[in-house]
């Protein structure tokens, strides 16, 4: 079943919150939206509300490595906030729905300062030109972001009709991921062992306040099979 939790237990950004506990000793405040590992969506009138009571002085990063998963009506438009927020950083990935993740590379925008500021801390050799040309080239690709977005879309439905089927509580994703709880930690690892014995890798997040739950990723519809297999073995 879909979590439906209060709004103060969303497994999310509490934006209020950060406002509340900036102090002098802030210089950094991160922003994943869609949230990892949880997938879930902050609206883009709260992020633009935040950034106007963020101090100027404070670096905000925004990483959107999720957003061309995302409906067109979900879609960020944190780019057009650039002219406005010289202290906002939006990163973004190739590694998602381009399908690049083998080549680690990605990239931000932001101000001039903030860039240059950047570039001079950088490694001198951090992308090599194989990721760089396949990187830009994908940029030109609508269509296979299309079709990532489809095959995640589908992907997802099928996951939570088998999440609803057995009554396993889950976080409805906007990202290529479903977080979803067992109950208890030791039951959690002994469904992660069960589903690594099978090959089947999915991800523990304890180290998120979340022991009693797993982290799947969206795959193809046979993976998703798979996955589903064992899950139903197990229970």
């Amino acid at each position: 079943m879909a979590l439906k939790a209060k709004p103060q237990e969303d497994f999310g950004h509490n934006l209020d919150e950060f406002l509340k506990l900036i102090s002098e000793k802030t210089k950094l405040i991160f922003i994943a939206n869609p949230n990892n590992p949880t997938g879930n969506l902050i609206e883009k009138s709260k992020i633009s509300a935040f950034l106007s009571k963020v101090p100027k002085h404070i670096l905000i990063v925004l990483d959107e490595a999720y957003d061309e998963y995302l409906r067109d009506e979900d879609k960020s438009i944190a780019f057009s906030w650039l002219a406005e927020y010289k202290n906002l950083l939006i990163s973004r990935s190739f590694s998602k729905a381009h399908g690049l993740a083998g080549l680690r590379i990605g990239y931000g925008v932001g101000s001039k300062e903030v860039i240059n500021l950047m570039n001079r801390v950088r490694q001198p050799f951090n992308v090599n030109s194989i990721a760089q040309t396949a990187a830009i080239a994908s940029l030109d690709d609508d269509d296979f972001i299309i079709k990532s977005r489809l095959i995640n879309d589908q992907g997802r439905l099928q996951l939570e009709e088998v999440f609803n089927e057995l009554k396993i509580e889950y976080i409805p994703s906007y990202g290529n991921f479903i977080s979803f709880n067992l109950g208890d930690e030791t039951k959690a690892m002994m469904y992660y062992q069960h589903l690594l014995k099978n090959g089947v890798i999915v991800r523990p997040i304890q180290n998120y306040e979340m022991p009693s739950w797993l982290r799947v990723s969206i795959g193809l519809k046979d993976e998703n099979n798979t996955f589903i297999k064992y899950l139903k073995s197990f229970t």
